[in-house]
């Protein structure tokens, strides 16, 4: 009995905790998406710098999330209907969300098939030499080739991190080391960044 008075006053605090932190949201500036997760003992952690897989997103930055939802736009010169029968092809294929690898394919290229970026990746789905090399893609300017060779990676990935899509993007951006070294998401600005604007492409292409 005398415990669950202990449980009782636990929570009660962490609800005044909580409504207390939720007060404040208002006047504070939002610069960053704010992540939770709450550990064994029922603490909850927030973060606007998660290292830890655990971390999931709670609040996201809603004036960056909406201008990057605004960014489905491309040159008059890319007509990504195109490509779509062949992302639906190799999407099948290996299991990918759709609307996941056009939100790859938007945020690495452009949609341009000829895109090389100063590293040497190439193609739709910017595909390192090396990776295209393991993954048996004979030429990375070829939107097929590239882009069954991106979705397969994409698939090893999600395997990989349990079919956290969040981790699976970061490895693609940042390589997979980086995300096991940290544990999570690594601490880059660019990687979070990218990792935004994947996950915020894949919800304006599944709205759309």
């Amino acid at each position: 009995m005398r415990l669950d008075r202990i449980i009782s006053r636990k929570r009660i605090a962490l609800c005044v905790v909580a409504g207390l932190w939720f007060a404040k949201l208002p006047v504070m500036p939002a610069h960053a998406d704010i992540y939770r997760y709450e550990d064994a003992e029922g603490i909850v952690h927030f973060t606007d710098a998660p290292t830890d897989k655990r971390f999931k997103v709670f609040m996201r930055d809603l004036k960056k999330d909406r201008q990057l939802r605004t960014k489905l736009k491309f040159a008059a010169s890319v007509n990504p209907a195109e490509y779509d029968h062949i992302i639906k092809t190799y999407a099948d294929k290996y299991g990918v969300n759709q609307s996941l690898i056009k939100a790859v394919i938007h945020a690495e290229s452009g949609y341009n098939p000829n895109a090389v970026s100063p590293k040497g990746a190439s193609g739709l789905m910017q595909l390192m030499p090396g990776t295209a090399k393991s993954l048996k893609v004979s030429n990375s300017l070829d939107p097929k080739d590239n882009v069954e060779g991106g979705v397969k990676y994409l698939r090893f990935l999600l395997d990989t991190f349990r079919g956290d899509v969040s981790l699976a993007v970061a490895a693609y951006n940042a390589g997979l080391n980086k995300v096991a070294r940290y544990g999570g998401i690594p601490p880059y600005a660019e990687t979070r960044t990218y990792v935004n604007r994947v996950l915020s492409y894949m919800q304006s292409y599944q709205a759309n």
